[in-house]
């Protein structure tokens, strides 16, 4: 990899898991009413023909780690399991209300925070509570993250029998002076023990995130990390770049200084062993950040020009509507974006007044609709059509943003699509930015997002 590039594009700018970005959604936010309309037609829409998608937020952890730029809760007093459980319940209630009829569910997702910090017990109450109101759709793919250090076998067995066959976990780096410093201490042999006991029970497809970047970082310790987690041959991998935000997030992120962390050139080193190394093993570049073992149903999907990425990250198939419970949840009807509020409180007050506890919003335009469809095909087939209802002029413009980047060999531009080649796919991201009208109209403080690369 060209270090000039690197250094040259590796700017500020939003990950794309949306469009708008949150930062853009319209400051008057979303009506509640319109927000209900938007979800019973995406649900009219696409519920018979492709299913819909649940992510549901766990947002309770033990311990705080400070890398983490989640919305989390951090406690070791379980009774708060079931209040918080009855409350996700309760508030699926008013959507299927909302919904009118049974919903058939595609996708879910289980994230946190720590998912597994709640007991089996309290887990299928959680699950089966859901399809009280609800059908399995004919593809379905269930899924949750899991801590190493908080998983039991009895956990795994569970989810299993309510019909997960996908689980990831947190692993981040194994070496332990990065661990201490980012406060995950887990063993390699504990990480080992749930994920063979996975593979016992019949899980089809194992995730495991690792992140680069993080303090202390050296590319022998990125190696023995990959090298342990090579050893164990997860079906996917998350290879995060670790993105330092402690002026939003807070004391989260403020477990050392600045100036442990790798910086540009060192950490692109990082980035480029670590996916040698999965080369190396087998392993299928996927989208951005993402790999996978041609086997896994991710790396078909891509073939297939079927992936898809929404606020669960990259996922094997598309569905209109995902509704998100619980605290700090961000529900897509394709036509808008609603988000759940942040604190418990607040989250269980709204919704035991019986109302959905959407705190903000956006409600797309048509401009913003189109927008989206190239953004996403970029993030997830590496190509977009130039047809996709942009006027001859907004392409035009888009072209001359993208003019450095055609200029260094990124990708090709023909005057039906744009393809990003291989040496473009580290700089998708820079690549979204030139299609992303908001950010060029609004121009923001640049703080608000992670570096790039």
């Amino acid at each position: 990899m060209n270090s000039t590039l690197i250094q040259k594009y590796n700017i500020p700018g939003p990950r794309y898991t949306s469009y708008p970005t949150v930062p853009f959604w319209d400051k008057e936010g979303i009506a509640i009413e319109d927000w209900k309309k938007t979800v019973v037609k995406s649900f009219n829409e696409s519920n018979d023909s492709e299913g819909i998608s649940v992510y549901i937020h766990l947002p309770f952890c033990e311990s705080l780690c400070t890398f983490c730029a989640c919305h989390k809760k951090i406690t070791k007093r379980h009774e708060v399991e079931q209040p918080y459980i009855e409350t996700v319940l309760k508030e699926w209630d008013l959507y299927c209300d909302l919904l009118g009829k049974r919903p058939k569910i595609r996708e879910i997702h289980l994230g946190g925070g720590t998912p597994t910090f709640f007991s089996s017990e309290n887990l299928r109450k959680l699950i089966n509570g859901i399809f009280k109101r609800a059908d399995k759709f004919e593809i379905f793919d269930f899924s949750y993250e899991g801590h190493p250090n908080h998983t039991s076998e009895d956990q795994l067995q569970t989810m299993y029998d309510l019909g997960s066959r996908r689980n990831s976990f947190g692993i981040q780096d194994y070496d332990p002076i990065v661990q201490k410093a980012i406060h995950r201490v887990q063993s390699f042999e504990q990480v080992k023990k749930v994920h063979d006991l996975s593979r016992k029970i019949g899980y089809e497809s194992i995730s495991h995130d690792l992140i680069f970047g993080l303090p202390f970082q050296t590319e022998e310790s990125i190696r023995n990390t990959i090298k342990n987690t090579i050893t164990l041959k997860p079906d996917r991998i998350a290879y995060y770049s670790y993105a330092h935000v402690p002026w939003i997030k807070g004391v989260g992120q403020r477990g050392f200084d600045d100036h442990d962390l790798p910086k540009d050139d060192e950490k692109r080193r990082l980035y480029e062993l670590g996916k040698q190394l999965f080369f190396d093993n087998g392993y299928v570049e996927i989208g951005m950040d993402h790999f996978a073992l041609p086997s896994d149903s991710l790396h078909k999907a891509m073939k297939a020009k079927k992936l898809h990425r929404n606020f669960m990250g990259y996922t094997a198939g598309k569905t209109e509507l995902m509704i998100g419970l619980g605290m700090s949840s961000i529900s897509d009807s394709w036509y808008a974006f609603a988000q759940n509020e942040k604190e418990i409180d607040d989250y269980t007050d709204r919704v035991n007044k019986g109302e959905l506890p959407v705190f903000r919003g956006h409600l797309l335009t048509d401009t913003d609709l189109i927008i989206r469809k190239h953004i996403l095909n970029l993030m997830c087939n590496l190509e977009t059509e130039w047809n996709i209802g942009l006027t001859t002029q907004v392409k035009n413009e888009i072209i001359e943003r993208l003019g450095e980047i055609i200029d260094d060999g990124l990708i090709d531009v023909s005057d039906n699509k744009i393809i990003v080649k291989e040496a473009g796919r580290m700089f998708v991201r820079n690549i979204c930015m030139a299609f992303d009208l908001r950010l060029v109209e609004n121009q923001p403080d640049i703080r608000i997002f992670s570096m790039t690369i």
